[in-house]
C-alpha cells in the first residue's frame, strides 16, 4: 500500500506544494467524491479554500463501474472510443447516459448544497483527486474548469499510471503525481483504507474550517 487514506494521501500531496500555501487567487477543487476528501488535507495544510469540480463518470449499461466517459454539470463530455467500439454501444445509447449521469451530477450537487466558485475571484486552481486511472474524468475535469476561465491549473494527485500522466501533462501548467506504480491497478488497490465517501463527508468537508 501507498497511501494509508485519502487524508494521508492529500497530506503528501501538500508537502509537495508548499509554494501555493496561502497564495492569492488560488483555490483547491476535488473530484467527487474522494477528490473532496483529498482536497480537504490539501487545502488545511496549504491555507486554501476547497471547492468542487462537478465531474461525474459514464459507466457502462452492463458495467456500472467500467467508465467508458465522464461529463460535468454544464456540458464538457468525453469518451473512450475505443472502448466504446469494443462493447459495441451506439451514440444514442451513449449520449442517453451522459445526459443521464449530468443530471444526477446537478441534483448531488444541490443535495451537498455545492458553491459556485468564480474564476474571476480564482484565477489559478489546483485539481485533485484520490487517484487516476484511464484519466477521463482528469480530462474532463480540466476542460470543466478551463471553460470556467481559470487561467493557471495545477493538477495534483496521489497514483496514477505513466502512460495517463503524458496524456493530461500538456493540459495543465503543473503536474504532480506522487506515484506511478507499474503494474497498475485499481485506484483503491494503494490504499489502506478506501471507504467509500458519504454525502455527510463531503458536506463536512466543505463547510467552514
Amino acid at each position: 500500500m501507498l497511501f494509508r487514506d485519502r487524508i494521508d494521501a492529500g497530506q503528501r500531496l501538500a508537502a509537495r506544494l508548499t509554494a501555493y500555501r496561502g497564495a492569492a487567487g488560488t483555490i483547491v477543487l476535488g473530484i467527487p467524491r474522494g477528490g473532496i476528501i483529498v482536497g480537504q488535507a490539501m487545502a488545511e495544510q496549504l491555507d486554501l479554500p476547497l471547492g468542487v469540480c462537478p465531474v461525474r463518470k459514464i459507466g457502462a449499461p452492463e458495467n456500472p463501474e467500467l467508465a467508458v466517459g465522464a461529463v460535468d454539470d454544464q456540458g464538457e463530455k468525453v469518451v473512450d472510443d475505443r472502448l466504446l467500439d469494443r462493447l459495441g454501444l451506439s451514440p444514442l445509447e451513449l449520449e442517453a447516459e451522459a445526459v443521464y449521469q449530468r443530471l444526477e451530477l446537478q441534483r448531488w450537487m444541490q443535495r451537498v448544497a455545492v458553491e459556485s466558485w468564480s474564476a474571476d475571484r480564482y484565477p489559478q486552481a489546483i485539481l485533485t483527486d484520490d487517484g487516476i486511472a484511464t484519466g477521463l474524468t482528469a480530462r474532463v475535469g480540466i476542460a470543466s474548469v478551463r471553460r470556467r476561465g481559470v487561467r493557471r491549473l495545477i493538477l495534483a494527485a496521489p497514483v496514477a499510471p505513466q502512460d495517463t500522466v503524458d496524456e493530461l501533462k500538456p493540459l495543465v501548467e503543473e503536474c504532480v503525481v506522487l506515484a506511478t506504480p507499474s503494474p497498475f491497478y485499481a485506484v483503491g488497490n494503494f490504499y489502506e483504507n478506501w471507504p467509500q465517501v458519504t454525502d455527510e463527508q463531503v458536506i463536512t468537508a466543505l463547510g467552514p474550517r
